[in-house]
């Protein structure tokens, strides 16, 4: 079995990689994605000042990405459980693409990264403005989520453009 997948034994089987013997620094992960609305729904979503009778948009997608960065060990089988010091979620209306833009910053101190964590708080993120924003309309979609920074490990990461 090709040993360059870190999550496989040499028998092919899945197993959480041991960290144990990596040294405790901080790492720093940022990921981002973008919900596409369309230029009606994204106006009447601004018009409304981001609430409707599920409440408010912008902060339950907010609450939820920051929820679902601390519990990413739980949803993604071969994840370590970490000690997030900081999770900052942004979402931002984007008139150019008709799209919310959704990002995440997450960091820790531990032998190793955060980045599923944030890429876990920006899709759960998406997921609570499609959620309540489905009634209006269900052609919305969600685009682009990517890994845009890590920092901390062996090797740092820095996406171009």
């Amino acid at each position: 079995m090709n040993q360059d997948f870190t999550h496989l034994n040499q028998q092919g089987q899945p197993g959480m990689v041991d960290v144990s013997h990596k040294p405790e620094t901080e790492r720093k992960a940022v990921a981002a994605g973008d919900l596409y609305l369309g230029e009606e729904l994204l106006t009447q979503l601004e018009t409304s000042g981001w609430r409707h009778k599920k409440g408010p948009i912008l902060d339950t997608a907010i609450l939820a990405g920051t929820m679902a960065a601390k519990k990413t060990s739980e949803l993604i089988p071969l994840c370590h459980p970490l000690f997030l010091s900081s999770i900052k979620m942004d979402i931002q209306p984007d008139s150019e693409t008709q799209s919310l833009h959704i990002q995440a910053a997450v960091k820790t101190t531990a032998p190793t990264g955060v980045e599923m964590e944030a890429l876990t708080a920006v899709t759960v993120a998406a997921l609570t403005l499609y959620d309540m924003i489905k009634a209006f309309s269900q052609t919305m979609e969600i685009r682009n989520i990517r890994l845009l920074h890590k920092s901390g490990g062996k090797s740092d990461f820095q996406r171009e453009s």
